[in-house]
Order: C-alpha cells, then sequence, then structure tokens
C-alpha cells in the first residue's frame, strides 16, 4: 500500500486502465475513501474501501485526508451543499457525509428510489446524473447502511436465496443473466406485479417469475435468474 485518500468532489470516475479514454468501471461518491495501491505516471490505482472495487484515477484528483475524515451519514437528497477544507462542494444523493444513517427499511429505501426516477444509464455510474443497474441497487442499499458489492454478479453471491417471485418483498434485489448463464443485470422490486432498475434509464417495469416485461416495446427484456434478500 502507499497511501490512501477521500473523494472530495461530487463524483469521481474509476478506469478499468490509466489514461482518460478508457472505460470508466465505477465512481467514488464524495466522502468515500480508498487506498493507492500503484502509480503511472499522472494515474493512480486505488482499492475502493467500501466495496473493494479496483481501478485507476487521475492524480490530480487524489485528496489525502482519508486518515482524518470518516463521514457515517448519507446523502438523501438530491443535491446538497456540504463544507469540506473551507471549500462549499455540492454532492448528489449517496455521498458520504455528516449525520445518521437511515434504517434498513422499505420505506426508506423507497424514498431514496424515486430520486432517480429517469435518470440516464451510465456504464460505471453511481450518480443521479448517470447510473447503472448495479450502481442503483448498491447505492440504494448504501443510504439504509447495507453494504453490496459493486457488480451484478457479485450482489448475486450475497444475501438470502427468495425460491419465488411471488414470494418476493419490496426491497428484494432480482438478477438476471443471459444465454450463457452470466448474471448481467439487477433491478429491485417494487411490488408484487414491478421492478425498479437501471436499462436506458432508471425504470419501473412489470415483473414476474419469467423476467422483466418492458411495457415500451411488450416484450421480456430480461429472463430471471435468481432473487435475493439483504433485509
Amino acid at each position: 500500500m502507499i497511501g490512501g485518500g477521500i473523494c472530495h468532489l461530487a463524483c469521481i470516475p474509476i478506469r478499468k486502465e490509466p489514461g482518460s479514454v478508457t472505460e470508466m468501471v465505477t465512481q467514488l461518491l464524495f466522502g468515500e475513501t480508498y487506498k493507492v495501491i500503484d502509480k503511472q505516471e499522472s494515474w493512480m490505482q486505488i482499492r475502493c474501501d467500501y466495496d473493494g472495487y479496483e481501478g485507476w484515477m487521475a492524480i490530480n484528483q487524489f485528496c489525502g485526508n482519508a486518515n482524518t475524515i470518516i463521514y457515517k451519514g448519507i446523502c438523501n437528497e438530491l443535491l446538497q451543499q456540504v463544507n469540506f477544507n473551507n471549500q462549499i462542494i455540492h454532492v448528489t444523493v449517496g455521498a458520504s457525509i455528516e449525520g445518521k444513517k437511515k434504517e434498513p427499511t422499505w420505506e426508506n429505501i423507497e424514498k431514496q428510489a424515486l430520486i432517480y426516477i429517469n435518470a440516464p444509464y451510465l456504464w460505471g455510474g453511481r450518480s443521479p446524473f448517470g447510473i447503472d443497474c448495479s450502481g442503483f441497487t448498491q447505492v440504494l442499499y448504501k443510504s439504509i447502511g447495507v453494504k453490496l458489492l459493486r457488480d451484478a454478479n457479485q450482489q448475486a453471491t450475497e444475501g438470502e436465496t427468495v425460491d419465488f417471485a411471488a414470494t418476493a418483498k419490496p426491497g428484494d434485489l432480482a438478477f438476471f443473466d443471459n444465454d450463457e448463464g452470466r448474471i448481467i443485470h439487477v433491478g429491485m422490486i417494487w411490488n408484487e406485479e414491478q421492478i425498479i432498475h437501471a436499462h436506458g434509464k432508471v425504470r419501473i417495469d412489470k415483473f414476474d417469475q419469467s423476467g422483466i416485461y418492458n411495457i415500451d416495446n411488450n416484450s421480456y427484456s430480461h429472463k430471471l435468474r435468481i432473487i435475493k434478500r439483504y433485509f
């Protein structure tokens, strides 16, 4: 380990390889900390403390206050102002800030989910201005103090299995696979007939034992693999 840092901006892109045009695999949100594990010219390889995810960030976005600042609360509003090192920072929902975490209840996670409705899909995104399917579920669960891993196939290894869609409860996560059997998508059960997920945008679609039924084109878009419960 070389050292550690904290995300002092609304969000910081983390890339698969060192370089500004390489694939963005995730984002750090304000207040999240990380360890620096390698450096290469103007890039540093980091490991996120929250979920252990690794990637590369630009050195000019580094802030090394991780050992002195640890936020325990979560931003539950679309946008909020915080004071960091005597500077005003505009942070987004899901950021780590001062305050208390919410209790892991359906009412709390439902309120958070509605903030993201129509947020655009963005591979590697974790903010309401661009988010992917597993980033969406991870940040929703972060808001109620439940940690999830970053990717859909990783999240599917956690939690308790729900045997049938008919017995799923709001807040459970449903996972979907491709023709090769690899889990490629995740969404959160909204009610007995609907699911909220990031697919093109954050949206609510019909859901049953077969999978997600897209209400725009009247066809199934994802095939159900497994349902998991985390609280």
